[in-house]
């Protein structure tokens, strides 16, 4: 069991866990923690509803997905949402205690296979990474730029508006003209085109 793999390393703690999305609401509320560990597939809830829980909750809290889906746009989902890993179940590269150690001091943590899909999406045959900019794309407000930079620095979008003094709807509001005025999808395109276009 995962919590077993915790419990006997002395480099982790573990502070709670929880079998229902009920319950593990509750407990988070009540408890300071670094990292939890989410699964996709709850008793009575989804475990992506969790994540977007947690991060209102404890914004500075770390998010790996344990999941038996082997499926990028969970992944992406997730990604979204604040998680900064992505562990598929049964796979071969697996180390949980690992995965926590890494996600707390500030790294990432993917199963290879979701890391080549996500890597697939994001390639030029793949219709992944946006066509050359066009005059639409290039119209980014001041306000679409400051958030934008703030997504390739990693922040959430809970972060974002703690950091830029504007509410979460509205840096999500930004977010969807960002994606629709650069053609992509998702952040990690951002983050790419981002890079490409010299737009931060």
């Amino acid at each position: 069991m995962i919590s077993g793999e915790l419990y006997k390393d002395a480099r982790t703690d573990v502070v709670m866990q929880s079998a229902t999305l009920r319950d593990a609401r509750r407990l988070i509320s009540m408890h300071a923690f670094d990292v939890l560990l989410v699964d996709i597939t709850l008793p009575n809830g989804n475990g992506l509803d969790l994540i977007a829980y947690t991060k209102s909750v404890h914004p500075k809290a770390e998010i790996i997905v344990i999941s038996v889906l082997d499926n990028e746009q969970y992944a992406l989902l997730a990604f979204e949402l604040g998680a900064v890993g992505y562990l598929v179940k049964n796979s071969w590269f697996g180390n949980f205690v690992e995965a926590v150690l890494q996600v707390a001091n500030g790294g990432a943590y993917i199963t290879p296979n979701i890391a080549r899909k996500l890597l697939r999406k994001l390639e030029p045959s793949q219709g992944g990474i946006a066509p050359s900019p066009s005059n639409k794309q290039e119209t980014l407000s001041p306000r679409e730029k400051a958030v934008l930079s703030n997504i390739t620095a990693g922040y959430t979008s809970i972060e974002i508006g703690d950091r830029l003094k504007i509410s979460t709807e509205t840096v999500n509001t930004h977010i969807k003209h960002i994606y629709n005025k650069l053609q992509i999808h998702c952040r990690a395109q951002a983050v790419s085109v981002a890079a490409q276009r010299g737009l931060i």
